[in-house]
Protein backbone atom coordinates (compact mmCIF):
# COMPACT_ATOMS: atom_id res chain seq x y z
CA UNK A 1 0.00 0.00 0.00
CA UNK A 2 2.88 2.75 1.20
CA UNK A 3 4.31 1.38 -2.62
CA UNK A 4 1.18 2.62 -4.16
CA UNK A 5 0.41 5.49 -2.35
CA UNK A 6 4.05 6.46 -3.67
CA UNK A 7 3.61 5.62 -7.24
CA UNK A 8 0.16 7.70 -6.96
CA UNK A 9 2.13 11.11 -5.59
CA UNK A 10 4.75 10.17 -8.48
CA UNK A 11 2.21 10.20 -10.63
CA UNK A 12 0.63 13.36 -9.66
CA UNK A 13 3.67 15.71 -9.35
CA UNK A 14 4.54 14.30 -12.88
CA UNK A 15 0.86 14.85 -14.21
CA UNK A 16 2.28 18.34 -15.63
CA UNK A 17 4.30 16.22 -18.08
CA UNK A 18 1.68 15.43 -19.96
CA UNK A 19 3.48 16.27 -23.45
CA UNK A 20 5.98 14.41 -25.32
CA UNK A 21 8.27 17.11 -25.74
CA UNK A 22 8.31 17.20 -21.28
CA UNK A 23 8.63 13.34 -21.73
CA UNK A 24 11.79 13.64 -23.38
CA UNK A 25 13.37 16.11 -21.16
CA UNK A 26 12.55 14.04 -18.40
CA UNK A 27 14.12 11.16 -19.81
CA UNK A 28 17.23 12.80 -21.03
CA UNK A 29 18.16 14.37 -17.32
CA UNK A 30 16.85 10.57 -15.59
CA UNK A 31 19.73 9.02 -18.36
CA UNK A 32 22.28 11.96 -17.54
CA UNK A 33 21.76 11.37 -13.92
CA UNK A 34 22.03 7.91 -13.90
CA UNK A 35 24.77 7.84 -16.31
CA UNK A 36 27.01 10.60 -14.52
CA UNK A 37 26.07 8.27 -10.94
CA UNK A 38 27.05 5.11 -12.15
CA UNK A 39 29.99 5.91 -14.36
CA UNK A 40 31.72 8.77 -12.83
CA UNK A 41 30.37 9.33 -9.35
CA UNK A 42 29.99 5.53 -8.13
CA UNK A 43 33.56 4.35 -9.21
CA UNK A 44 35.09 7.38 -7.30
CA UNK A 45 33.34 7.57 -3.92
CA UNK A 46 34.22 3.45 -4.12
CA UNK A 47 37.76 3.65 -5.26
CA UNK A 48 38.29 6.96 -1.92
CA UNK A 49 36.53 4.63 -0.02
CA UNK A 50 38.46 1.62 -0.85
CA UNK A 51 41.60 3.25 -0.59
CA UNK A 52 41.07 5.22 3.23
CA UNK A 53 40.04 1.46 3.98
CA UNK A 54 43.39 0.01 2.97
CA UNK A 55 45.20 2.63 4.41
CA UNK A 56 44.02 3.28 7.31
CA UNK A 57 42.56 -0.01 8.57
CA UNK A 58 43.79 -2.86 6.95
CA UNK A 59 47.42 -1.62 7.18
CA UNK A 60 47.24 -1.09 11.07
CA UNK A 61 49.23 -3.96 12.14
CA UNK A 62 46.77 -5.07 14.55
CA UNK A 63 43.99 -5.95 11.87
CA UNK A 64 44.78 -9.68 11.01
CA UNK A 65 45.84 -10.73 7.19
CA UNK A 66 42.34 -11.98 6.42
CA UNK A 67 40.76 -8.99 5.96
CA UNK A 68 42.86 -7.90 2.98
CA UNK A 69 41.67 -11.16 1.53
CA UNK A 70 38.14 -10.68 2.42
CA UNK A 71 38.96 -7.50 0.01
CA UNK A 72 40.24 -9.44 -2.37
CA UNK A 73 37.49 -11.67 -2.76
CA UNK A 74 35.22 -8.43 -2.77
CA UNK A 75 36.88 -6.13 -5.00
CA UNK A 76 35.60 -2.71 -5.27
CA UNK A 77 34.78 -3.29 -9.14
CA UNK A 78 32.38 -5.82 -7.88
CA UNK A 79 30.77 -2.88 -5.39
CA UNK A 80 30.50 -0.76 -8.60
CA UNK A 81 28.71 -3.10 -10.60
CA UNK A 82 25.89 -3.43 -7.95
CA UNK A 83 25.55 0.23 -7.49
CA UNK A 84 25.80 0.56 -11.19
CA UNK A 85 22.48 -2.30 -11.33
CA UNK A 86 21.01 -0.19 -8.64
CA UNK A 87 20.89 3.04 -10.29
CA UNK A 88 20.42 1.61 -13.52
CA UNK A 89 16.91 -0.18 -12.12
CA UNK A 90 16.22 2.70 -10.13
CA UNK A 91 16.25 4.90 -13.34
CA UNK A 92 13.93 2.55 -15.28
CA UNK A 93 11.63 2.69 -12.90
CA UNK A 94 11.26 6.30 -12.95
CA UNK A 95 11.22 6.27 -17.01
CA UNK A 96 8.18 3.64 -16.65
CA UNK A 97 6.32 6.37 -14.50
CA UNK A 98 7.40 8.87 -16.85
CA UNK A 99 6.26 7.85 -19.60
CA UNK A 100 2.60 6.39 -18.27
CA UNK A 101 3.75 2.25 -17.47
CA UNK A 102 2.75 2.80 -14.16
CA UNK A 103 1.49 -0.97 -13.84
CA UNK A 104 5.05 -2.33 -15.09
CA UNK A 105 6.58 0.17 -12.58
CA UNK A 106 3.92 -0.73 -10.22
CA UNK A 107 5.42 -4.48 -10.91
CA UNK A 108 8.68 -3.91 -11.15
CA UNK A 109 8.80 -2.21 -7.53
CA UNK A 110 6.57 -5.06 -5.87
CA UNK A 111 9.39 -7.66 -7.73
CA UNK A 112 12.42 -5.80 -6.12
CA UNK A 113 10.42 -5.17 -2.77
CA UNK A 114 9.78 -8.90 -2.68
CA UNK A 115 13.30 -9.64 -3.73
CA UNK A 116 14.89 -7.54 -1.03
CA UNK A 117 14.51 -9.88 1.99
CA UNK A 118 16.28 -12.30 -0.28
CA UNK A 119 19.16 -10.08 -1.25
CA UNK A 120 19.52 -9.34 1.99
CA UNK A 121 20.31 -12.73 3.50
CA UNK A 122 22.66 -13.19 0.54
CA UNK A 123 24.51 -9.91 1.98
CA UNK A 124 24.12 -11.33 5.64
CA UNK A 125 25.58 -14.84 4.32
CA UNK A 126 28.46 -13.38 2.22
CA UNK A 127 29.21 -11.27 5.59
CA UNK A 128 29.40 -14.37 7.92
CA UNK A 129 31.41 -15.71 4.99
CA UNK A 130 33.72 -13.10 5.47
CA UNK A 131 33.53 -13.32 9.38
CA UNK A 132 34.74 -17.20 9.25
CA UNK A 133 37.72 -16.25 6.73
CA UNK A 134 38.73 -13.84 8.95
CA UNK A 135 38.29 -15.87 12.54
CA UNK A 136 40.36 -18.32 11.14
CA UNK A 137 42.66 -16.55 10.32
CA UNK A 138 42.75 -14.83 13.56
CA UNK A 139 42.45 -18.10 14.98
CA UNK A 140 46.07 -19.88 12.92
CA UNK A 141 48.12 -16.25 13.93
CA UNK A 142 47.62 -16.68 17.44
CA UNK A 143 47.95 -19.98 17.81
CA UNK A 144 50.80 -19.96 15.80
CA UNK A 145 52.33 -17.26 18.05
CA UNK A 146 51.63 -19.09 21.31
CA UNK A 147 53.24 -22.63 20.33
CA UNK A 148 56.55 -20.55 18.85
CA UNK A 149 56.18 -19.15 22.15
CA UNK A 150 55.55 -22.61 24.04
CA UNK A 151 57.42 -25.77 24.72
CA UNK A 152 53.94 -27.14 25.74
CA UNK A 153 52.38 -27.96 22.04
CA UNK A 154 54.17 -28.72 19.14
CA UNK A 155 53.90 -28.65 15.11
CA UNK A 156 51.59 -31.79 14.29
CA UNK A 157 49.53 -30.55 18.16
CA UNK A 158 49.22 -26.91 16.58
CA UNK A 159 47.65 -28.77 13.37
CA UNK A 160 45.17 -30.71 15.38
CA UNK A 161 43.99 -27.72 17.33
CA UNK A 162 43.67 -25.31 14.65
CA UNK A 163 41.90 -28.12 12.16
CA UNK A 164 39.00 -28.64 15.53
CA UNK A 165 38.95 -24.88 15.99
CA UNK A 166 38.63 -24.13 12.23
CA UNK A 167 35.21 -27.08 12.53
CA UNK A 168 34.04 -25.06 15.44
CA UNK A 169 33.91 -21.74 13.58
CA UNK A 170 32.69 -23.48 10.08
CA UNK A 171 29.71 -24.88 12.39
CA UNK A 172 28.55 -21.67 13.76
CA UNK A 173 28.38 -20.28 10.63
CA UNK A 174 26.90 -23.11 9.29
CA UNK A 175 24.12 -22.13 12.43
CA UNK A 176 23.65 -18.78 12.17
CA UNK A 177 23.47 -19.64 7.93
CA UNK A 178 20.70 -21.60 8.62
CA UNK A 179 19.00 -19.20 10.64
CA UNK A 180 19.32 -16.33 8.44
CA UNK A 181 17.67 -18.38 5.94
CA UNK A 182 14.66 -19.62 8.32
CA UNK A 183 15.92 -23.60 8.11
CA UNK A 184 14.13 -25.06 11.23
CA UNK A 185 17.27 -26.17 13.30
CA UNK A 186 15.08 -28.34 15.40
CA UNK A 187 14.56 -31.11 13.47
CA UNK A 188 17.81 -31.09 12.20
CA UNK A 189 19.37 -31.19 15.59
CA UNK A 190 16.86 -34.30 16.71
CA UNK A 191 17.95 -35.89 13.53
CA UNK A 192 21.34 -35.20 14.06
CA UNK A 193 21.35 -36.32 17.94
CA UNK A 194 19.81 -39.83 16.68
CA UNK A 195 22.56 -40.13 13.90
CA UNK A 196 25.14 -39.37 16.30
CA UNK A 197 23.85 -42.55 18.67
CA UNK A 198 24.04 -44.54 15.89
CA UNK A 199 27.22 -43.91 14.38
CA UNK A 200 29.00 -43.98 18.01
CA UNK A 201 27.30 -47.33 18.21
CA UNK A 202 28.67 -48.58 15.05
CA UNK A 203 32.00 -46.57 15.55
CA UNK A 204 32.90 -46.95 19.71
CA UNK A 205 36.14 -48.03 18.68
CA UNK A 206 36.80 -45.59 16.51
CA UNK A 207 35.27 -42.77 18.69
CA UNK A 208 37.58 -44.01 20.96
CA UNK A 209 40.61 -43.85 19.54
CA UNK A 210 39.78 -40.17 18.41
CA UNK A 211 38.84 -39.26 22.58
CA UNK A 212 42.40 -41.31 23.08
CA UNK A 213 44.43 -39.18 20.75
CA UNK A 214 43.12 -35.96 22.12
CA UNK A 215 44.26 -37.58 25.40
CA UNK A 216 48.00 -38.16 24.12
CA UNK A 217 48.00 -34.64 22.26
CA UNK A 218 47.63 -32.71 26.05
CA UNK A 219 49.20 -35.63 28.28
CA UNK A 220 52.08 -35.91 25.67
CA UNK A 221 53.62 -38.70 27.20
CA UNK A 222 55.90 -39.17 24.05
CA UNK A 223 56.74 -37.21 20.53
CA UNK A 224 57.45 -38.20 17.34
CA UNK A 225 61.60 -39.09 17.24
CA UNK A 226 61.30 -40.44 20.37
CA UNK A 227 62.84 -43.87 21.50
CA UNK A 228 60.12 -45.64 23.19
CA UNK A 229 58.55 -49.03 24.25
CA UNK A 230 54.63 -49.41 24.19
CA UNK A 231 53.20 -52.65 25.31
CA UNK A 232 56.17 -54.79 24.82
CA UNK A 233 57.05 -53.32 21.49
CA UNK A 234 60.32 -51.11 21.76
CA UNK A 235 61.13 -48.97 18.48
CA UNK A 236 61.15 -44.46 17.56
CA UNK A 237 57.59 -42.73 17.30
CA UNK A 238 57.35 -42.24 13.66
CA UNK A 239 53.67 -40.30 13.18
CA UNK A 240 51.42 -39.35 16.00
CA UNK A 241 47.93 -38.90 14.39
CA UNK A 242 44.19 -38.52 16.16
CA UNK A 243 43.57 -42.07 15.72
CA UNK A 244 46.83 -44.16 15.84
CA UNK A 245 50.13 -43.87 16.79
CA UNK A 246 53.06 -45.48 14.62
CA UNK A 247 55.71 -46.84 15.58
CA UNK A 248 59.07 -48.13 13.66
CA UNK A 249 61.37 -51.17 15.55
CA UNK A 250 64.33 -51.73 14.83
CA UNK A 251 64.50 -54.81 12.29
CA UNK A 252 62.87 -51.78 10.04
CA UNK A 253 59.13 -52.66 11.13
CA UNK A 254 56.12 -50.20 11.08
CA UNK A 255 53.52 -51.13 13.77
CA UNK A 256 50.26 -49.19 14.31
CA UNK A 257 48.45 -48.80 17.75
CA UNK A 258 45.25 -47.47 18.14
CA UNK A 259 45.43 -44.40 20.26
CA UNK A 260 43.05 -46.22 22.83
CA UNK A 261 45.44 -48.90 23.01
CA UNK A 262 48.33 -46.80 24.02
CA UNK A 263 46.17 -44.75 26.64
CA UNK A 264 45.89 -48.04 27.90
CA UNK A 265 49.29 -49.58 28.02
CA UNK A 266 52.34 -48.87 29.81
CA UNK A 267 54.60 -46.36 27.84
CA UNK A 268 58.52 -46.22 28.98
CA UNK A 269 59.88 -43.45 27.13
CA UNK A 270 64.00 -43.40 26.79
CA UNK A 271 64.52 -40.42 24.98
CA UNK A 272 62.44 -37.81 27.36
CA UNK A 273 65.36 -37.00 30.37
CA UNK A 274 68.21 -37.31 27.59
CA UNK A 275 70.06 -39.83 29.63
CA UNK A 276 69.74 -43.54 29.92
CA UNK A 277 71.59 -45.85 32.39
CA UNK A 278 72.08 -49.14 31.35
CA UNK A 279 73.65 -52.36 33.50
CA UNK A 280 76.08 -54.73 32.55
CA UNK A 281 76.66 -58.16 34.55
CA UNK A 282 80.14 -59.94 35.06
CA UNK A 283 81.13 -62.80 37.47
CA UNK A 284 84.94 -63.03 38.70
CA UNK A 285 85.98 -66.02 40.36
CA UNK A 286 85.44 -66.34 43.99
CA UNK A 287 89.21 -65.78 45.20
CA UNK A 288 89.26 -62.32 43.71
CA UNK A 289 89.47 -58.90 45.81
CA UNK A 290 85.95 -57.75 45.49
CA UNK A 291 87.34 -53.90 46.23
CA UNK A 292 90.24 -54.48 43.65
CA UNK A 293 87.75 -55.62 40.80
CA UNK A 294 85.34 -52.99 41.37
CA UNK A 295 88.27 -50.42 41.10
CA UNK A 296 89.44 -51.76 37.77
CA UNK A 297 86.17 -51.98 36.28
CA UNK A 298 85.17 -48.81 37.09
CA UNK A 299 88.25 -47.00 35.25
CA UNK A 300 88.04 -49.22 32.52
CA UNK A 301 84.35 -48.21 32.08
CA UNK A 302 85.81 -44.29 32.32
CA UNK A 303 87.90 -44.71 29.34
CA UNK A 304 84.97 -45.49 27.54
CA UNK A 305 84.12 -42.62 25.07
CA UNK A 306 79.99 -43.37 24.74
CA UNK A 307 79.87 -43.11 28.78
CA UNK A 308 78.82 -40.16 30.11
CA UNK A 309 81.09 -38.67 33.49
CA UNK A 310 78.18 -38.16 35.47
CA UNK A 311 76.64 -39.66 36.77
CA UNK A 312 79.65 -41.60 37.31
CA UNK A 313 79.98 -45.11 36.57
CA UNK A 314 79.58 -47.67 39.49
CA UNK A 315 80.20 -51.33 40.14
CA UNK A 316 78.10 -52.89 43.02
CA UNK A 317 78.19 -56.22 44.07
CA UNK A 318 75.53 -58.16 43.35
CA UNK A 319 74.70 -61.85 43.40
CA UNK A 320 76.51 -65.38 44.37
CA UNK A 321 76.36 -67.19 41.36
CA UNK A 322 76.95 -70.98 40.89
CA UNK A 323 80.41 -70.20 39.36
CA UNK A 324 81.46 -66.15 40.54
CA UNK A 325 80.71 -63.68 42.56
CA UNK A 326 78.27 -61.56 40.46
CA UNK A 327 78.66 -57.67 39.79
CA UNK A 328 76.69 -54.90 37.94
CA UNK A 329 78.23 -52.42 35.96
CA UNK A 330 76.22 -49.22 35.74
CA UNK A 331 76.82 -46.51 33.55
CA UNK A 332 74.91 -43.94 31.95
CA UNK A 333 74.60 -42.48 28.23
CA UNK A 334 73.41 -39.09 27.03
CA UNK A 335 71.41 -38.68 24.04
CA UNK A 336 70.32 -42.24 24.02
CA UNK A 337 69.29 -44.11 21.11
CA UNK A 338 69.34 -48.08 20.50
CA UNK A 339 72.51 -47.87 18.17
CA UNK A 340 73.93 -45.82 20.92
CA UNK A 341 73.11 -48.24 23.40
CA UNK A 342 74.24 -51.09 21.45
CA UNK A 343 78.16 -49.35 20.93
CA UNK A 344 78.15 -48.43 25.01
CA UNK A 345 77.54 -52.09 26.12
CA UNK A 346 79.79 -53.18 23.71
CA UNK A 347 82.48 -50.71 24.37
CA UNK A 348 82.02 -51.81 28.40
CA UNK A 349 81.99 -55.43 27.87
CA UNK A 350 85.20 -54.85 25.92
CA UNK A 351 87.03 -52.44 28.36
CA UNK A 352 86.36 -54.56 31.55
CA UNK A 353 86.95 -57.46 29.68
CA UNK A 354 90.65 -56.40 28.34
CA UNK A 355 91.57 -54.71 32.51
CA UNK A 356 90.75 -57.84 34.30
CA UNK A 357 92.83 -59.75 31.47
CA UNK A 358 95.67 -57.04 32.24
CA UNK A 359 95.08 -57.53 36.29
CA UNK A 360 94.68 -61.30 36.17
CA UNK A 361 91.39 -61.29 37.10
CA UNK A 362 89.78 -64.40 36.18
CA UNK A 363 86.14 -64.51 34.63
CA UNK A 364 85.24 -68.16 35.45
CA UNK A 365 83.45 -70.71 33.22
CA UNK A 366 80.24 -72.56 34.83
CA UNK A 367 81.92 -75.06 36.79
CA UNK A 368 80.57 -77.94 39.07
CA UNK A 369 82.43 -79.68 42.54
CA UNK A 370 81.69 -83.21 42.81
CA UNK A 371 81.99 -84.60 45.85
CA UNK A 372 81.94 -88.51 47.44
CA UNK A 373 80.97 -89.66 50.88
CA UNK A 374 82.33 -93.29 52.76
CA UNK A 375 79.46 -96.00 52.84
CA UNK A 376 77.99 -96.42 55.94
CA UNK A 377 75.31 -98.67 56.52
CA UNK A 378 73.17 -100.24 53.45
CA UNK A 379 73.89 -103.20 51.05
CA UNK A 380 76.08 -103.83 48.05
CA UNK A 381 76.19 -105.98 45.02
CA UNK A 382 79.20 -108.49 45.02
CA UNK A 383 80.25 -109.59 42.03
CA UNK A 384 81.19 -113.69 41.66
CA UNK A 385 83.22 -114.96 38.74
CA UNK A 386 82.79 -118.90 39.87
CA UNK A 387 78.77 -118.63 40.20
CA UNK A 388 78.68 -116.87 37.21
CA UNK A 389 80.52 -119.14 35.45
CA UNK A 390 78.89 -122.61 37.44
CA UNK A 391 75.52 -120.93 35.98
CA UNK A 392 76.96 -120.35 32.73
CA UNK A 393 77.88 -123.97 32.53
CA UNK A 394 74.61 -125.29 33.24
CA UNK A 395 73.25 -123.08 31.02
CA UNK A 396 74.91 -124.83 28.04
CA UNK A 397 74.66 -128.19 29.56
CA UNK A 398 70.68 -127.79 29.03
CA UNK A 399 70.87 -126.15 25.48
CA UNK A 400 72.62 -129.03 24.45
CA UNK A 401 71.05 -131.71 25.83
CA UNK A 402 67.69 -130.50 24.31
CA UNK A 403 69.50 -130.40 21.11
CA UNK A 404 70.41 -133.97 21.11
CA UNK A 405 67.14 -134.96 21.83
Amino acid sequence: MKLSAWLANVESTLAQFASTEARLGATAALVVVALSTGLLVAPRVVSRVASELRERVISHPRVPEAVDDVVWLFPPSVVVRLLQCSVGAATGLALFVVWGFEDVALTGATLLATLAPEIARVAVTLVLLAAAVVATDLLESNLEAYAADSERINEHQEGIVFRVLQLVVLLAVGLATMTVWNINLGGLLVGAGFLGIVVGMAARQTLGSLIAGFVLMFSRPFEIGDWVEIDGEEGIVSDITIVNTRLRNFDGEEIVFPNDRVTNATVTNRTRRGQLRLTVDVGVDYGTDLQRAEQIAESAIEDADVVADVPAPRVLPATFDDSAVGLKVRFWIQNPSAPRRARARAAVVRAVKTAFDGEGIKIPYPQRELQGRAETNGFRVRHSETSFGAREDRRSERVSNTTDD
